[in-house]
């Protein structure tokens, strides 16, 4: 073996260092009572390795080619690590309620060391282990609170369909590895041919990674384990898993199955139209505002995809994460009022329990409409961009006199229906704040300053991010 190959792993052995810093800290405070220092020390750390991330790097290999890394990938990992940061400030308050504070923090970790791992694999095998290292601790953190009833049905629920989904995609990874006899990405890529054995692992593969994005019909999941879970947990599923999975779905789609792309344009366009459509029909009816964010993310899941309808590389990676970027700041400001909410509201996440909620709390409505106007795409704010991007990157280099091409602009305009659609039902939270009537709306809140400044961070990336253009040529370039 040689060591040296370490070294092009800085990332992650940042993340294993992070870890080692949590455990001693954790191991030696646990009996003190106050630890105010705790949450400060895992958000520098945490900061530390978002800016690791930045420092540019040559495009390398290790380890015979099983960890593979870019400077697209480091980017991606940039974003994941700052949205990890942005849930890590925003939870002190939960986390130190929850006792287990120090745990929180090492699953969070974790876990996006397994997101790391995967988006470097340069072979199934590496692949597939990234994913159970990401899998297995946010399953954990999904049954955080064990004697909440609903949590844990959503960690028995994200479990089983963790499992199954996996076992989907061991039994179409084994189809690739018979017909081509290596797990290495490069190596199929120079045999692939579209035969039977190759189109159903393919499809099976496929499947199994849709289910850890939430693409329909892989979500029935994703309802029950969104309200189940701790709010600040859900907020990080949402974004930083979904994030990891849709960049490493992408960026195998095109690196392995790019001979195949005629077949996978297909299985792609029918599960982004029904993604986007039959998520906004049932968040349209959700009652529970964060049942209603489980199916705005089924629906925003389909819009990153979208990217990968293109047949260029570097427009719709740079595309996706943007998107994801943007999806970050956004996401994470709403889960993070929810949050706030929860904790001052006995549990209760009902959309009514926001009615009037401006008389009350105005500074947190303009921020939750601020949020919910980029999700729904509404200009000036950097939402509006994001889905730009991914609708050029999908129509990059499609003919509309031709039947595939045809069929990529029919996707695109479902999904630009589903847009106004999607206004619709943002709309619903900012006329439960604004418009309907209530004697007796939540009381005032008082926020900490960990919220109060992940919040800033949140809604100047809303603000800034899409009219800077600065932003998405770094991440452009950096491809």
């Amino acid at each position: 073996m040689n060591y040296s190959d370490f070294f092009k792993m800085i990332p992650e052995a940042s993340l294993v260092a992070i870890l080692i810093i949590l455990f001693i800290a954790d191991f030696i405070s646990a009996n003190k009572e106050d630890r105010k220092w705790f949450n400060p020390l895992s958000c520098v750390l945490m900061l530390v390795n978002t800016v690791i991330c930045l420092v540019p790097m040559d495009a390398q290999n290790a380890f015979g080619g099983m960890y593979v890394t870019s400077t697209a990938v480091d980017v991606m990992k940039a974003i994941l690590s700052l949205g990890t940061f942005i849930v890590l400030l925003q939870s002190r308050v939960w986390a130190v309620r929850s006792e287990k504070e120090g745990e929180f923090y090492m699953l969070v970790v974790s876990t996006l060391l397994g997101m790391n791992m995967m988006m470097s694999a340069g072979n199934f095998l590496m692949f597939f282990l990234g994913l159970e290292m990401a899998s297995v601790p946010l399953a954990c953190a999904v049954a955080f609170d064990k004697y909440r009833k609903y949590s844990a049905e959503a960690a028995a629920k994200f479990i089983l369909t963790a499992t199954f989904s996996s076992g989907v995609m061991l039994y179409g990874i084994s189809f690739i590895y018979a017909a081509y006899g290596t797990f290495y990405f490069d190596d199929i890529a120079t045999k692939l041919q579209a035969t039977p054995l190759t189109v159903m692992g393919l499809v099976f593969f496929f499947s199994g990674l849709g289910f850890k994005i939430s693409l329909v019909p892989f979500h029935f999941w994703t309802a029950d384990t969104y309200q189940g879970a701790p709010t600040t947990i859900t907020g990080y599923l949402s974004v930083i898993s979904k994030g990891a999975a849709a960049f490493t779905l992408l960026s195998i789609l095109f690196h392995v199955f790019s001979g195949m792309m005629e077949y996978w344009h297909v299985l792609m366009m029918i599960v982004i139209a029904l993604s986007i459509t039959i998520a906004n029909l049932f968040a349209v009816r959700q009652g529970e505002l964060k049942r209603f964010m489980a199916f705005s993310s089924i629906s925003q899941a389909g819009y990153i995809m979208l990217a990968a309808l293109g047949n260029d590389w570097s427009t719709s990676v740079s595309s996706l994460s943007y998107y994801v970027l943007i999806y970050v700041v956004a996401n994470m400001a709403v889960f993070t009022i929810i949050s706030v909410v929860e904790q001052n509201n006995g549990g209760k996440t009902e959309i009514s329990d926001y009615n009037g909620f401006y008389k009350t709390n105005p500074r947190l409505s303009f921020l939750m409409t601020i949020a919910m106007f980029s999700l729904g795409g509404i200009p000036p704010f950097a939402g509006m961009f994001s889905k730009f991007f991914v609708f050029m990157a999908g129509v990059k280099g499609a003919d509309i006199t031709t039947c595939q091409g045809a069929w990529i602009y029919g996707v695109l305009f479902i999904a630009l229906i589903n847009t106004v659609i999607s206004l619709y039902y943002y709309l619903k939270i900012v006329k439960a704040m604004y418009i309907n009537h209530c004697d007796s709306p939540l009381p005032t809140f008082k926020s900490d300053n960990n919220t109060k400044f992940a919040l800033a961070l949140c809604t100047t990336g809303i603000v800034l991010f899409g009219v800077c253009s600065y932003i998405y040529e770094w991440i452009a370039s950096a491809v």
